[in-house]
């Protein structure tokens, strides 16, 4: 008799009162791992933002890096193009000298002068490229083609950088002015402000044509 007693309690305690404990400890468990999972979303999106924002301003900086040598090679062949290849170089040295960090993306104003002053630039180089089509010497030049390929290439990594942080961005700004992830960024996180995207301009959703 005490044999089968002492196996029956070995056997655990099932009774309706210990299945409802456990029940709620598992709901419990489960619902601090989704709060965990929402408080995190916030802080998880501005990360993504800011990263796609140092990729945009990789990109940019790789174009203001071909430019030297570009002009340069353009001189060489058509020195009579001065105004041109001055406007492109004060154009970069303007982009160049907007400082930017990772709060520049909360900034209206600081985000506008960076976003203008590209661009400018972008402006300047393609005048600068179309003067390219009186000159078939230059054209034909092995050191400008391969200048040609590397800068079409920037111009579409610059396309998708550019993409990715307007998606990033469009995701994030989403989150902190909609509930839940209102209240949490309010309760969490009230540093984290919206961010700014990049403003449509004619033909955005394509890179420069920079074949000849």
């Amino acid at each position: 008799m005490q044999a089968g007693t002492w196996s029956r309690r070995s056997g655990g305690d099932t009774s309706p009162l210990a299945r409802f404990a456990s029940a709620l400890v598992a709901l419990v468990l489960a619902t601090c791992l989704s709060g965990c999972g929402a408080i995190n979303r916030v802080p998880t999106l501005e990360e993504q933002a800011k990263s796609a924002w140092s990729e945009v301003q990789n990109q940019y900086q790789r174009r203001a890096d071909l430019i030297p040598n570009l002009v340069e090679t353009v001189k060489g062949y058509a020195q009579q193009e001065k105004d041109v290849l001055i406007g492109v170089t004060e154009a970069r040295a303007k982009a160049s000298s907007v400082k930017v960090d990772a709060g520049t993306v909360s900034d209206p104003q600081k985000f506008k002068e960076y976003q203008d002053a590209q661009n400018q630039l972008s402006g300047a180089l393609g005048r600068l490229l179309v003067t390219v089509e009186r000159y078939p010497d230059l054209k034909s030049n092995q050191n400008f083609l391969a200048l040609q390929s590397q800068l079409e290439g920037t111009e579409n990594r610059i396309a998708v950088a550019r993409r990715d942080y307007i998606g990033a961005v469009q995701a994030y700004n989403t989150e902190i002015r909609t509930i839940p992830g209102r209240w949490i960024a309010s309760w969490f996180y009230p540093e984290s402000k919206p961010m700014e995207t990049f403003a449509a301009t004619r033909d955005a959703d394509r890179p420069p044509n920079v074949k000849f």
